[in-house]
């Protein structure tokens, strides 16, 4: 999935949810959050610190030997077996 395709999920997932935010809105989040080419995002900026980016039930982003590594949480791990919803 590329960042349009993203974007595009996202806003009908948070329309599900009973949200509003547009696909403008939603790619500025987006942007804000993972980066772009010519801009840091804010997990990049918290890695590069030394922090470690905790998201409840996902997992967390950290550096690892020089390299960004992703430790799934609980929730994404039991969604991507099937054994939740």
């Amino acid at each position: 999935m590329d960042r349009s395709g993203l974007i595009e999920a996202t806003v009908r997932k948070a329309a599900e949810d009973g949200g509003g935010l547009g696909p403008e809105e939603v790619g500025r989040v987006i942007d804000a959050l993972f980066g772009t080419v010519e801009h840091s995002g804010s997990i990049a900026e918290a890695i590069r610190a030394g922090r470690t980016v905790a998201l409840l039930g996902f997992g967390d982003f950290h550096a690892e030997d020089g390299a960004v590594a992703l430790r799934p949480g609980k929730a994404l791990v039991e969604f991507l077996q099937g054994t939740t919803g």
